[in-house]
């Protein structure tokens, strides 16, 4: 698509008269080709001075392009249409819609152009994003993921303003990291909605919709954190599918149970969104609440693990201390992630590794603790693979010997395995 603004010029050679005056057209842009499709979404914007007392007369050529040269001649011509900058300005939400024409006896189709006014704001910033576990779309490999972003408008409808690249055959995509203007991505309103939409690209044109995510610019710009974690859904299946979104938790309090590592997972990834770290830090609460459970089952079969996230000190050490003793003679074990820059000597005491953890003079039977400072583990140089594997490794060091004491404290033998058939069958 390319965009003519007139301009008064006296050496042009190729004058239009408009009445009394002779007016110029100038090439003001280009936009960017769109393979395959007839109904594209121009990402490229252009930036016009408008003026209310002028009249701005534009001309949009829309053309087939069939090669990559950028003469105009080498490409077959769809048709054109003439405005003003004042009638887009002037149309109901600054969204024009009108006919193509330039062919004789051939409907052309419509073209739509819509403006808004730009604030005075020219901060850029710099995005990178990734994604993990992606719906699988084609047939004989994974998916071919990309990432359509749109600004509202304040009519309520949204208008794209950029694309990133393809990344071939994954299901857990790392996009390039790209740079935008603020203005182009929500004109300086921070608080305004930015949608994200996931497509799998297929060479044919027909990208499949994976789903799709809201945002601002406000909650992005507070980098890489637990609160710029998404889900991507489809609000199709999200209608058809009553578990679509629940597999992990329905929120709940009477049923708040995961199903499986995935379920918990994704009550995990649910909750950033909408839990946040607070005090006083209490942990006695949550550690009998789970005991309550360990102490109904004593008979191996069942062995729970705490998973305490904590960025502050903690508030009921005495009480806390009470709780893991208590909790030390049952089939249970506690792991405690401190992160933030919060003193964590306390918890240090807690971990037990080099004094048992006592409370009224009473000892903990085992221990049954393991804390873990996160800032430990962020790598300077950049290697979160890494870094992040190291965590895990140490998150997870003491459970098997954990386990194994309460195991053998009990004279609980491991029960004789039972042999499985698996029949795996067409539905």
């Amino acid at each position: 698509l390319d965009i003519f603004k007139n301009r008064l010029n006296k050496h042009m050679s190729v004058p239009r008269r408009v009445g009394r005056a002779i007016t110029f057209l100038l090439q003001f842009g280009r936009t960017e080709v769109i393979d395959n499709t007839l109904n594209p979404d121009f990402v490229r914007k252009f930036i016009m001075d408008y003026f209310f007392e002028e009249r701005e007369n534009l001309r949009f050529d829309l053309y087939d392009v069939d090669s990559k040269s950028p003469n105009l001649s080498k490409h077959d011509f769809l048709g054109q249409v003439f405005c003003t900058l004042g009638e887009i300005v002037g149309s109901q939400g600054s969204r024009l819609e009108k006919a193509i024409a330039g062919i004789p006896g051939k409907k052309c189709g419509t073209i739509i152009v819509t403006a808004e006014e730009l604030n005075c704001c020219r901060d850029s910033v710099l995005m990178q994003f990734c994604a993990n576990k992606l719906d699988k779309k084609d047939f004989f490999g994974k998916s071919d993921p990309f990432l359509v972003f749109h600004r509202s408008n304040e009519d309520g409808s949204f208008t794209i303003c950029h694309k990133t690249e393809v990344v071939k055959n994954t299901l857990n995509p790392v996009w390039q990291a790209f740079k935008i203007s603020v203005r182009a991505l929500c004109n300086g309103d921070y608080d305004r909605t930015i949608k994200i939409e996931v497509y799998d690209w297929d060479r044919d044109g027909s990208h499949d919709f994976i789903g799709e995510f809201t945002t601002s610019y406000r909650e992005l710009s507070r980098g890489q954190s637990q609160f710029n974690v998404y889900e991507v859904i489809n609000p199709k299946k999200k209608g058809k599918k009553k578990k679509y979104i629940n597999s992990g938790t329905n929120g709940n309090p009477q049923n708040p149970y995961c199903n499986g590592i995935d379920g918990v997972m994704e009550a995990y990834y649910r909750s950033l969104k909408s839990v946040q770290l607070y005090g006083p830090t209490n942990f006695a609460p949550v550690i009998n609440h789970v005991a309550r459970y360990a102490s109904s089952v004593k008979d191996g079969s069942q062995y729970f693990i705490l998973l305490i996230i904590t960025d502050g000190v903690i508030s009921d050490m005495a009480q806390t201390k009470e709780s893991i003793v208590n909790a030390s003679k049952l089939p249970m074990s506690i792991i405690i992630v401190g992160v933030g820059p919060a003193e964590f000597d306390a918890m240090e005491e807690l971990d037990g590794d080099v004094v048992r953890v006592s409370s009224r003079g009473k000892y903990a039977e085992r221990d049954i603790v393991q804390f873990v400072p996160f800032r430990d583990y962020i790598d300077r140089s950049g290697n979160h693979i890494l870094s992040m594997a190291r965590l895990a490794k140490d998150v997870l060091a003491e459970i098997p010997d954990q386990f194994l004491s309460y195991m053998r404290v009990r004279g609980i033998k491991p029960s004789p395995l039972l042999s499985q058939c698996f029949t795996i069958g067409a539905l």
